[in-house]
Formats: C-alpha cells, sequence, structure tokens
C-alpha cells in the first residue's frame, strides 16, 4: 500500500462478505477501493477453518452468492476446500485481485473530524477512506475460555479455527471442548486416529440427520447447460427455510415434531440408555444453534470414546477435570468454543467521531446498529453481517446480499448530496457523511428487541452464544430473510443525520468543526 493512499472505500475483510461487497462496488462503478486482508489469501472463515470434516451446514446452491452461482458444487453440503475455492474464484472472475492488499492487518481505524474521512493504520501501512465496510465477520477470532491451570499442560492445545495439521493425532489421548457446530463434526473425523477421545459436554446440542450426497454428473450438466434449473433449485431451499423461520420466531408448535425427529435419530445411533440421557438436550429446539450430522452420534457410541457431561474447569498437569469432579488423561486438547461474536474484537480498533472506540460505545448500550449496519458516533462507517443479522436455520449470504443493497444506495445517497461528478471524484468541500443518529438507532433495536421476546432463541429455556453478557440477544435476526431484505432496500436520511465541511470558519474552512445537516 502507498504510504497515505486515499480511496473513497476501503472494505476490511475478504471472506464472503469482503468479497460481496468488492463485487457490488464494481457493479456501482465504483472502482475506486482496496479490500484490507490481514491473512496471505481470501476466504474469511473458509480459510481459516480447515480442521478436519469442516463443512458447510447450508445447502452448497443456498450458502453462494445469487450473481455467481455454481454449478459444479459436487455435495449437497458442501466442504471447505470446495467452498473456500470458490471464494478464490469469485476473487478472479469479478476482478477483485488489483483491489486486494493482502497480509494487511487493520490495528486502528480513526474518524477525522475535519477531513471527512476516514484514517486507517495497517500493518503494511497508512491510508485514508471516506467509507469503510468492516466486513470481518463475527466468526473470525476464536473464543479460548480461561480455564485455571492450562497453562501447565504438557501436551499440545489449539483451537478448531487454527487447527494445527503439524500435530499427529494417531494414538493419543484427544478432549474435544465443547459440543457445537464445529464439535461434532471434528469429533467423528478424528475419532477413528485417536488412542481415546474425551469429550467434554456442558450442554447437549439438538442434532439432526443431514441427509448429504454426492451431486451427481447429470445434474451439474443440467445446470451448466439450463443456468436457470440451478435458480430454480436454489429458491426451493430458500422458500423451505422462510417456512421454517416460523417455527422458531412465532408458531412453536412445530418443534414438537422436530424434536420427535431429533430424539429418534439419537435412539437410533446411542443404545446406551445412560449415554442417551446425557446426550439429550433439556431446551427446546432451536433455542441453540440446531446442529446435522450423520456421524456424531455413531462416533460418541464408540467404546474407545468418553461424554463427560460437565465443562472443563480446571488442568493440573495432564489431568484435565471437569466441573463435576470427573478426571481425565490427555495428551491434546482441541477448543471447539466458538468464536467472540457479541465482542468483535475489530470494534476495539475503531475510534469514532467523539473519540471513544466502537468496542466502549458497545459496552455502554449494548451491541446494536442501525438495520445491522451503521453505529451512531460512527460516520460512513458499515458494518457486513453487524448486531442482530444472523441467521438460526438459513444462509447468511441472503442477508450479505441485502446489506450490500444498503451500502450501495448508502453510497448513492452520498453522491447525491456530495455533488459528486459523473467521474465519481469529490473535492473535500463536496463531501459529506452520514452519521446514524441515536433515536433511530434506538428505535430500531427496540423493534428488534421485542420481536426477540416472543422467539424460541427467549423462550426455549438455554443459554446460548448468541447471548451477551447482559443475557440480551445481539445476534439473531427475529424473522425472515424477505424482511432484512425489505428493511435493507433502501437508506432512509430521516434515519441520518449529514456532516458536511464547515465553510466560513475564521481559520482553516477544510479543518474547523463539522456542522450538522439535519434531514427530516
Amino acid at each position: 500500500m502507498d504510504r497515505n493512499e486515499h480511496v473513497r472505500v476501503a472494505v476490511i475483510g475478504s471472506g464472503f462478505g469482503g468479497l460481496g461487497a468488492a463485487v457490488r462496488l464494481r457493479r456501482e462503478g465504483v472502482t475506486d477501493f482496496v479490500v484490507l486482508e490481514r491473512a496471505g489469501s481470501v476466504g474469511g472463515a473458509w480459510r481459516d477453518n480447515s480442521y478436519p470434516g469442516c463443512a458447510c451446514d447450508i445447502p452448497s446452491h443456498l450458502y453462494s452468492f445469487s450473481f455467481a452461482p455454481n454449478p459444479d458444487w459436487p455435495r449437497a453440503f458442501s466442504g471447505q476446500r470446495h467452498i473456500r475455492a470458490y471464494l478464490e474464484k469469485v476473487a478472479d472472475t469479478f476482478g477483485l485481485r488489483s483491489h486486494l492488499r493482502l497480509n494487511h492487518e487493520v490495528l486502528m481505524a480513526r474518524w477525522d473530524r475535519a477531513a471527512l474521512h476516514w484514517e486507517i493504520e495497517t500493518s503494511r501501512g497508512t491510508c485514508t477512506a471516506e467509507v469503510v465496510v468492516s466486513a470481518t465477520g463475527p466468526l473470525s477470532d476464536p473464543r479460548v475460555p480461561d480455564v485455571p491451570g492450562l497453562d501447565t499442560f504438557p501436551g499440545k492445545v489449539f483451537h478448531s479455527a487454527r487447527w494445527d495439521h503439524e500435530y499427529d493425532l494417531r494414538g493419543k489421548r484427544v478432549a474435544v471442548v465443547g459440543t457445537g457446530a464445529s464439535a461434532i463434526q471434528i469429533v467423528p473425523a478424528i475419532q477413528p486416529e485417536t488412542g481415546r477421545l474425551t469429550l467434554f459436554q456442558r450442554t447437549p446440542p439438538w442434532v439432526l440427520p443431514r441427509r448429504d450426497r454426492a451431486i451427481s454428473r447429470a445434474e451439474r450438466r443440467l445446470h451448466r447447460a439450463v443456468p436457470i434449473t440451478g435458480s430454480v433449485r436454489r429458491q426451493l431451499l430458500w422458500a423451505v427455510r422462510e417456512l421454517q423461520v416460523n417455527f422458531f420466531t412465532r408458531r412453536h408448535g412445530g418443534l414438537g415434531l422436530v424434536e420427535s425427529l431429533a430424539k429418534a435419530h439419537l435412539a437410533r445411533a446411542v443404545k446406551d440408555p445412560g449415554l442417551r440421557a446425557r446426550l439429550t438436550p433439556s431446551y427446546r429446539v432451536g433455542c441453540k444453534r440446531v446442529l446435522l450430522s450423520d456421524t456424531y452420534y455413531p462416533a460418541l457410541a464408540r467404546p474407545d470414546v468418553d461424554v463427560v457431561a460437565s465443562g472443563l474447569a480446571q488442568v493440573r498437569g495432564s489431568t484435565l477435570v471437569a466441573a463435576d469432579g470427573t478426571e481425565t488423561e490427555a495428551d491434546a486438547i482441541v477448543f471447539a468454543t466458538g468464536f467472540r461474536v457479541t465482542d468483535m474484537p475489530i470494534a476495539e480498533r475503531v475510534v469514532g467521531a467523539d473519540g471513544r472506540t466502537l468496542a466502549e460505545a458497545w459496552r455502554r448500550d449494548g451491541m446494536e446498529s442501525l438495520r445491522g449496519a451503521t453505529a451512531a458516533g460512527f460516520p460512513n462507517w458499515m458494518t457486513i453481517i453487524g448486531p442482530n443479522t444472523g441467521l438460526g436455520n438459513s444462509s447468511m449470504i441472503l442477508v450479505i446480499e441485502s446489506q450490500l443493497n444498503y451500502l450501495a444506495d448508502y453510497l448513492r445517497k452520498l453522491d447525491d448530496l456530495g455533488g459528486r461528478g459523473s467521474d465519481g471524484g469529490a473535492d473535500r468541500a463536496g463531501r459529506v457523511a452520514l452519521s446514524a443518529r441515536p433515536s433511530a438507532v434506538r428505535a430500531w433495536n427496540h423493534r428488534v428487541q421485542e420481536r426477540m421476546k416472543r422467539t424460541v432463541w427467549s423462550t426455549g429455556g438455554c443459554t446460548s452464544w448468541y447471548l451477551d453478557g447482559k443475557g440480551r440477544n445481539t445476534t439473531i435476526w427475529p424473522g425472515t430473510t424477505a424482511e432484512f431484505r425489505r428493511a435493507t432496500r433502501e437508506v432512509d436520511l430521516a434515519e441520518y443525520d449529514v456532516i458536511r465541511p464547515f465553510r466560513d470558519g475564521p481559520d482553516d474552512a477544510t479543518t474547523s468543526v463539522n456542522e450538522r445537516e439535519v434531514v427530516r
């Protein structure tokens, strides 16, 4: 990166959100942008999570961009390798390589009130940008619990998202901590190699059959020859999940049938009544993320696998002690304990108009934004997959594409307000910024949280990673993806203050205090 390079838009991250934003920018005619990526390649979570068995639990044709269909998905549910290859292809197909700045970790971003732009410090230089799109995603920074005595463990320790492929698990006593989406894929994948496997389970998940299968050559040929067939397949997958959302958000009566199916799935694979009891959830299905696997339960039923129905509480050398006092000897510990979702680390590196970091603002008020995108006090800053944009049963790509619509209209509004020329240029005097009004942010989040009260995520009787430290669900969108798309179709200027340079200052018109033009 050239020192002090200025761009119109800086995108942080190169997963689905970052690459999607880059494609949309080019389609909107914006070519003055960079994609800042801390790693040496694109892929986001699908680059970082390379653990054994890693795959998606959303059907392939729905877990891909609508503007970049892939007729050659090999399986109904794609593995990590194929999803990462898909993202690399997107970067090539849409000419994004020249915009990528790999190995550029964002260390700090500060809003310059006078210049109306962001100053961005990276590990490889600095730049300024009129607009920043944060697409770091909620599944980018691992969460490792603070277990007393962990530093005394003499063996190997790593998180599922930082898998050590050099470490040989064959014959080892391996402890897996956690029972979420990663764990149920890791356990059956490594169980045949390990000498003994111990699973530390605080809360059992609801697990349904995966129903994965290879996509036949005939199907792939059809999708290539007649592209609309792939679109129809995608629409059918989407429609089924839109109907399912009602079970989680309003009509909980249908959950009983789903629970019966899950219990039957467990009973077929686990004959031991004691183990089956330990693996049976006591909360409503959907309260935590519903998992899909045909191999998890059979792996846990193996004689060389132990399920400790308690969390890891202490480590004493090579002895692992559970909260219920159970002791286990281990050679390696794999933490499948998820990510920093409700306290995204990028927020600690963003300083807004009033000198506070985004993390400080969220600690005071709770993690919240306007329509999952913008935050009060942080002009021209937009988050892809922000607060309350997550989904409990459908594809996040649908949410991302909705947010890209919002981003596109946001830039159009800036153009209209700032008098940007047809070539996309604007001098400093004509530059403007949009800042989400605190009242609009509060109103939006009040609506979201009111709707949340009747959902299974609030009434299902569990504690999940969807909740922040205060017990508030700041992760999930309490509605359908169609509703979210409608809510983010365009930017309502009544929800924003327009910030312009103060032009009549006594000293320097371009560096004096900004005025706010209230748009009603």
